[in-house]
């Protein structure tokens, strides 16, 4: 067993792309080894800016022989009746390449099928990794590619150097120009000279000879200790954060950290900007003090050693001083007037074309978000909600958003309370885009609950008149983004007004657009799926969401305690007689699409089960209005000894069309009871 060791040069790729593609090389060399059969221990991954490298340890030296059924015709098709090979039979052997000794029968699910024996002999690995290292590199992908000089070839950046070693055998391969060998290289600009690796063993040590740290977890852990140990050296603590780390860590192949100061005037300007100036456009780390509040320095990271570093300092201090002189710059001009002088601006600012400016969303919004208030029982803060419905935007139109358009929300509430506004509506106008992604946070304030549900709504229903619906994964608008925030909204906080009426609701304040009957229905099914993608995140069984969201409910906390009343009554004996009543009533009532009695054929069994239907209907309606989820479980199940009692007592498909419509109406009925907590027909039980 030898070890093998792939690595792809390029130049400088992307930070954000090489994690993704250096696990998409692992995995792509695994499958073409196992395709291959040749076994092997533990995969590690490399990976730097301009390196994507796999080390596969104790891969064997030779494919082990093996035997191989292969399945051809059935035999009625394969043999005559004499127990000949038919063509079809003979074709077969031959396309295999074998006799007709090696050919034999053997049942495949009730099934005779000729099958043919094949023995294959085991080849050297040498012989195959070429193929397999060549076509595990051309399998890389990327979000964004390029093609460079005549070249077909299209990664992410160009390609510039390959090294493939199987133990101190240079692996024979090209991709485009570039032909593999043993040689790579260190750090650009510390390193001049080539390395040459004599076997995979020596790729780390020789790398970081090189100054190239090519393990990229170590290289992380190196700059999470380094920028913490010179923020304390310089009496403060860095603000780590772990998606920054991430991106320096594929930002740099050799990590020096270093300490940055600049002009304690710009602590002046919210603490949000200087963040965003420093993280998300210079990649540095703020510092705060004990107290929690920022300094006036920053921790970088150079991708080198520490050499000539003050001038590295100085060079990374004029940057951000720049960038911080411009943001107290907007910052200042910005304050020069209330937020509210800068609503007219936005009628000069399309929302989309087709909805209107940015201005009209703001009118919509400013009746819709207090008409919310009122339908959810929260009119005392109609007031306030409406103020922050007619502020929420106007900070886009603000300078300093327009140079960190990151900020949206954020400066809003800072000039919101520099204008005087209340606290309430200052933080409203913060929250109303959250959730901004996956997994962030949720509005606290009334305002910002009802402003980011209103905000959303309407640019639901807007874009679904306009039929600009996603579709696969195309989803331009973060439509679903939106969707999902509204389902979390009216969950987390147990607003119980249906879906539907929202929908409707926010479409009375457009103007322009109407939702067809067709899109509305395509919007509420597509606020559903969003949901439908929660509950499943959250681990619900499959069936038991399917269950509860075709009962027509619409209320998305009610959907939601319904379904977890389901999964604890699933783990009851009592489940199985639920089950069965509801089987034993819906299959028949498939038989009849309504309900039509008729009061001269009822029998006294009729009457007695039409008694028990209408007492549980009665019975049931007054749970569900309690909200006792768990209670109309268990009356469904203990309904099930009527309903066998009258499926013993009468014959349901009676020969009298009277009596058999009166009994197909009352199981009609049953099922419909059933059906409005959850369609348990979608549930799979084994019983």
């Amino acid at each position: 067993m030898r070890d093998l060791l792939l690595e792809v040069g390029f130049e400088e790729l992307p930070a954000r792309f090489v994690d993704t593609a250096a696990k998409q090389l692992a995995d792509n060399i695994a499958v073409r080894l196992a395709q291959v059969h040749l076994a092997h221990g533990e995969i590690v991954i490399y990976s730097t800016p301009r390196r994507l490298a796999v080390k596969v340890a104790d891969l064997v030296e030779i494919q082990p022989d093996r035997v191989s059924e292969i399945k051809g015709p059935p035999r009625n098709i394969a043999y005559d009746d004499q127990g000949q090979l038919t063509k079809a039979g003979a074709g077969f052997a031959r396309s295999q390449g074998v006799s007709e000794e090696e050919l034999f029968i053997k049942e495949v699910q009730g099934v005779e099928y000729l099958f043919a024996k094949k023995h294959f002999i085991g080849q050297p690995a040498s012989d195959l990794l070429p193929e397999v290292l060549n076509s595990a590199v051309l399998g890389l992908s990327f979000p964004k590619n390029m093609r460079w000089g005549d070249y077909d070839l299209r990664f992410a950046r160009p390609l510039r150097w390959l090294v493939a070693l199987f133990g101190e055998e240079v692996v024979p391969f090209s991709v485009g120009p570039v032909s593999s060998g043993r040689t790579t290289y260190g750090h650009r600009q510390l390193c001049a000279e080539p390395i040459e690796l004599a076997n995979p063993d020596e790729y780390e040590s020789r790398l970081a000879a090189g100054y190239v740290i090519a393990d990229a977890s170590l290289r992380r852990k190196m700059i999470r200790e380094q920028v913490e140990s010179t923020a304390q050296a310089n009496g403060g603590e860095a603000l780590l954060d772990d998606q920054l780390l991430d991106e320096v860590t594929n930002l740099v192949e050799y990590p020096t950290a270093f300490c940055g100061r600049f002009q304690k005037e710009y602590l002046d300007v919210p603490a949000e900007v200087l963040i965003t100036s420093m993280k998300e456009h210079q990649r540095y780390f703020p510092v705060t003090g004990s107290d929690g509040k920022l300094l006036p320095m920053f921790i970088g990271v150079r991708n080198g050693a520490d050499n000539h570093l003050e001038n590295v300092i100085l060079g990374n201090e004029k940057v951000l001083e720049a960038r911080l002189s411009d943001a107290k710059f907007f910052y200042d001009e910005d304050r020069k007037q209330s937020l509210e002088d800068n609503l007219e601006k936005l009628q000069g600012v399309v929302f989309q074309e087709g909805l209107g400016t940015v201005y009209d969303k703001v009118q919509r919004l400013m009746e819709l978000a207090p008409a919310l208030a009122l339908e959810l029982g929260l009119s005392d803060h109609s007031d306030t909600v409406k103020r922050t419905a007619q502020l929420c935007k106007a900070d886009l139109v603000t300078q300093m958003v327009y140079e960190f358009p990151e900020l949206q929300g954020t400066m809003g509430e800072k000039y919101a309370l520099l204008s005087g506004e209340l606290a309430d509506v200052a933080r409203g106008i913060a929250e109303h885009y959250k959730p901004r992604f996956a997994g962030d946070t949720l509005p606290d304030t009334i305002e910002g609950k009802l402003t980011a549900l209103a905000d959303k709504l309407d640019t639901l229903v807007g874009y679904f008149a306009l039929g600009k619906i996603p579709t696969g994964s195309q989803d331009p608008f973060a439509l679903r983004r939106q969707a999902q925030g509204v389902v979390h909204i009216l969950l987390a906080n147990g607003y119980r007004v249906p879906l539907d009426k929202l929908i409707n609701l926010t479409e009375q304040y457009y103007k322009n657009v109407a939702l067809e009957e067709e899109k509305r229905q395509a919007l509420l099914e597509f606020l559903l799926a969003r949901l439908r993608v929660y509950l499943l995140d959250e681990a619900y069984a499959y069936d038991s969401v399917d269950a509860v969201l075709a009962s027509g409910d619409l209320r998305v906390p009610e959907l939601v305690a319904k379904l977890d009343a389901l999964e604890e009554f699933r783990k009851t004996e009592q489940f199985a007689d639920l089950y069965t009543a509801f089987e034993r009533a819906a299959n028949l009532a498939a038989k009849t699409d309504g309900i039509r009695y008729h009061e001269d054929a009822f029998t006294p069994a009729d009457r007695e089960f039409f008694s028990c239907l209408s007492e549980l209907k009665d019975a049931v309606a007054g749970k569900m209005e309690e909200r006792a989820y768990g209670s109309v479980l268990t009356l469904l199940a203990e309904f099930r000894p009527a309903v066998d009692r009258f499926f013993d007592q009468v014959m349901i498909m009676d020969k009298d069309d009277k009596a058999r419509e009166n009994r197909l109406s009352m199981l009609y009925e049953t099922a419909a009871v059933f059906r409005g907590f959850a369609d348990f027909q979608t549930i799979v039980v084994s019983m």
